[in-house]
């Protein structure tokens, strides 16, 4: 190329050749270079000094470090990166930088995990625990992005080699959900696009639109659901294959508008623990530890889930007898983004779908607390819009959505045309 072709200086004082005379390189290579068209010879040679960047990350590294977690001068953040393009960890670091706060980066691989799993015994947990624990109680905030090749990486782990590192790193992931500012977010891959039956270049368009909605006005209109939830006792809920009933008396309620996961949308209370009576039939697929599942169904009496069926129904119930809180719940929520409509086996997404609601066995959150205490949390959705079979969600005597759409005047900027 050109660039390899150094010419002399104008001078000789230093033994330099004179002006216009050839090194033996060049003269090597100049029959080659009178070949080559001159239109090429005259261009510019590129600087590669700083990689070109997708200006979406900025964008989404604003939102998350700005909006999501308030990044301010002082803060430690723990950035938490699973196979995520090092592009993407540095517009992260930068922006946090930019907001005055020290950024600590954890670069993580899920075959890498996959092997950390398969073979941990409690010594090797429990010394994960405490280091990691030890590093979380100096952090005030943490973004996590997760990104995988494979969703079904760790589908071959054992289900007592899950349970056992769950149950034993539990108190990591309590600190930081009670005592740090968090967001925690996928990264857009080629099988999550395949999952959502979409193609690559699709799914990332509808990924950074997503993730990067006004989050500030939906969490204006969901003001007046959440003082719905929280006058209200009983829940009712109707649909093909579900009639269940449970109150959330005393439970509160809590939005989800952008600051905790990315995409967002949700409001939820939480089920008083021994208050759920009925049967609910999921219409979504399911992911939970590299497994997943179809067409479950749950029947609970006094709170308790005492029937539990799938197209596995014994891993189902393995996970559901992680411990006694994993067949009680600790979540109930209604899912309302606008921009998801379908399921694609990943719940961050999944929850969160327009006209959707889901129910959770598992450990409840401190914002809305029934006591339930679980090394699982496992969100399961329902999708009541007509084209999935219709749904009606009752509070106290007051029908609030029929058919994935709210019916309460002060709700109706909640459904998808007002939102969007």
């Amino acid at each position: 190329t050109r660039a390899a072709v150094r010419r002399g200086s104008t001078g000789n004082r230093d033994g330099a050749p004179p002006a216009g005379a050839r090194s033996p390189t060049e003269r090597r290579f100049a029959p080659a270079l009178l070949r080559v068209p001159a239109r090429l010879r005259a261009a510019p040679v590129l600087s590669f000094q700083r990689a070109m960047t997708d200006p979406r990350y900025r964008k989404l590294a604003k939102l998350l470090v700005e909006y999501s977690t308030a990044l301010k001068r002082g803060d430690c953040v723990l950035l938490d990166m699973i196979d995520v393009p090092d592009a993407f960890a540095i517009e992260l670091m930068r922006a946090a930088r930019a907001a005055g706060a020290t950024p600590f980066i954890e670069i993580r691989h899920t075959r890498v995990n996959r092997e950390i799993l398969r073979d941990i015994h409690p010594r090797h947990a429990r010394l994960l625990r405490d280091f990691e624990l030890f590093r979380m109680k100096k952090m005030q905030a943490y973004i996590a992005l997760r990104g995988s090749d494979n969703a079904s990486e760790n589908a071959d782990v054992p289900g007592h080699q899950m349970a056992l590192y769950s149950r034993i790193t539990r108190p990591v992931l309590d600190y930081r959900v009670k005592r740090t500012r968090w967001c925690v977010l996928r990264w857009p891959t080629p099988s999550m696009a395949q999952a959502a039956g979409m193609s690559t270049e699709a799914f990332e368009d509808f990924y950074f639109e997503v993730c990067t909605l006004d989050y500030r006005r939906m969490g204006r209109a969901m003001t007046p659901l959440v003082r719905w939830m929280q006058r209200t006792d009983r829940v009712r809920l109707k649909g093909p294959g579900t009639d269940l009933a449970f109150s959330i008396k005393g439970m509160g309620a809590q939005m989800c508008k952008g600051d905790r996961n990315i995409p967002d949308g949700e409001v939820f209370s939480c089920p008083v623990k021994d208050s759920i009576n009925g049967r609910i039939q999921f219409n979504t697929p399911t992911l939970y530890s590299g497994t997943k599942f179809e067409n479950v169904c749950l029947e609970f009496k006094a709170g308790r889930i005492v029937k539990a069926t799938a197209n596995n129904t014994r891993r189902l119930n393995e996970i559901l007898d992680t411990d006694p809180g994993a067949r009680y719940t600790g979540e109930f929520s209604l899912g309302l983004n606008p921009l998801i409509q379908k399921p694609m086996c990943d719940i961050l997404f999944d929850e969160k779908i327009a006209g959707s609601l889901h129910l959770t066995p598992g450990q409840a959150y401190e914002e809305c607390d029934n006591g339930n205490r679980s090394a699982v949390h496992w969100d399961m959705v329902l999708i009541q819009r007509p084209d999935w079979g219709g749904g009606e969600i009752w509070f106290d005597d007051h029908l609030i959505r029929k058919n994935g759409l709210f019916v309460p005047k002060d709700l109706k900027p909640l459904n998808p045309a007002n939102l969007k």
